[in-house]
Formats: C-alpha cells, structure tokens, sequence
C-alpha cells in the first residue's frame, strides 16, 4: 500500500518514535548502505540505549533530531543537526526508500533549515554527501549548500558542502 507522504510532519525525536525508528532503519538498512556508510550491526542491537543517548544529547543541545512521520506514525525520514556549537552544525538526512524520488527529502530539509534559523539559532550548516549519491547532491544544491572541498566517507570519494542561513 503506498501512504500518501505529501502528509508527513518533521518531528522532534521523542522516546516514543524509537519502534518506529528503529522499523525504519531496518527496512531500508540495505537501502542506506548502497550510498553512506552502514550503521554496523551494533546499532541494531544496542538500538534502545542508543535512543536514550541521542535523546540525552538533543536535551543537552549538543544536538537536534528530527523524524519525518507519515499519518500512520511510520517513520519516512529523518533530518539531524549534530554537533551543534557556535552558531554552526552538521546536516544529516535520509529518506526511506519507498519514499524517495517525490521531493520529501528536500521538503523536510527545508522546514529543518527554517528550524536551524528559527528555534535553534544557526547561522551555519555543514553537510557532507558520497559522488555516487545524486540524490542527496541534488538536495543539497537545491536549499543552497555550496561544494567546499572533496572528501571521502568510508573511503568512498564525496563533497564536503556548506550552507549560510
């Protein structure tokens, strides 16, 4: 059944979201792990403690993580700043598979940007995106990340970017 994800919200990450957090990232594990480098089977089983650690750094304002949930209450995508300091942070997203390609992920990484801006206070932001990723390039590109420099992920080549807000 294919949900209409026209309807999803970005949400803070709550203590509740972890079953449907976790559903998401098993299901597209494979998914992910074609274009950024795999979770390691650690973050699988030790999932539940790792939930309480993001939770405890997004109260510490080290960090923000947000969920993209459907109607349903299933998890489509996630949008997270990490490393929050001086005005600065880093961008992370992924989208489900069964989601992408109908422009989710740049919706939701523009109501972030708003977010970065508007709650948090950033006036910068960082992002870093594997050659072989054209999605996540085209998003970047389109809320106005500029390439900065080459990197390599997992020793894959990529593109640091940055974004003034």
């Amino acid at each position: 059944m294919h949900r209409d994800v026209i309807n999803a919200e970005l949400q803070l990450l709550r203590p509740d979201h972890a079953p449907a957090l976790l559903a998401f990232e098993e299901e597209n594990r494979a998914y992910f792990a074609a274009s950024v480098p795999d979770r390691g089977d650690a973050y699988f089983r030790d999932f539940a403690a790792r939930h309480s650690a993001l939770l405890a750094e997004q109260a510490a304002g080290i960090c923000f993580f947000h969920v993209l949930v459907d109607d349903a209450g299933e998890v489509l995508g996630r949008v997270n700043f990490v490393d929050v300091a001086d005005g600065s942070a880093e961008l992370g997203y992924r989208i489900a598979e069964r989601a992408a390609g109908q422009g989710l992920a740049t919706r939701a990484v523009r109501q972030a940007l708003d977010l970065a801006v508007s709650v948090y206070g950033l006036a910068e932001l960082r992002a870093v995106t594997t050659y072989d990723n054209p999605g996540s390039r085209a998003v970047l590109a389109r809320v106005g990340f500029v390439a900065t420099g080459d990197v390599r992920l997992d020793g894959r080549p990529g593109t640091s970017c940055v974004l003034t807000l």
